[in-house]
């Protein structure tokens, strides 16, 4: 098992950055596919940026891409999410996710077994 903490939310203005920490226990992630994803209110939720075993193949949403960096600390058992020029449609609880096996896409949310409670990031314009 394994138990997912994100931080770094908070309430920023259009064109700021934050950078969003998953830290991880009971178990090592490094061997394992890690995502992000945010839910807005009133919507589903959707993918943001995932990253590979090897740190070299991150993956985003075309909404984000260009704008956040997807990254991992294996000796620190953490992901990041840096988040830069954010804008208010960014708005969601963001939340990181850990995928065992891959019998679905990385963007999408029913493969991914263990989530954290989410961290709230809002954007004013």
């Amino acid at each position: 098992q394994v138990q997912l903490v994100e931080s770094g939310g908070g309430l920023v203005q259009s064109g700021d950055s934050l950078r969003l920490t998953c830290a991880a226990s009971g178990r090592a992630i490094n061997p394992y596919f890690m995502g992000w994803f945010r839910q807005a209110p009133g919507k589903e939720r959707e993918f943001v940026a995932a990253i590979g075993v090897s740190a070299g193949a991150p993956y985003y949403a075309d909404s984000v891409k260009g704008r956040f960096t997807v990254s991992r600390d294996n000796a620190q058992n953490a992901v990041y999410l840096q988040m830069n020029s954010l804008k208010p449609e960014d708005t969601a609880i963001y939340y990181c996710a850990v995928r065992f096996k891959a019998w679905y896409g990385y963007g999408d949310s029913r493969g991914y077994d263990y989530w954290g409670q989410g961290t709230q990031v809002t954007v004013s314009s």
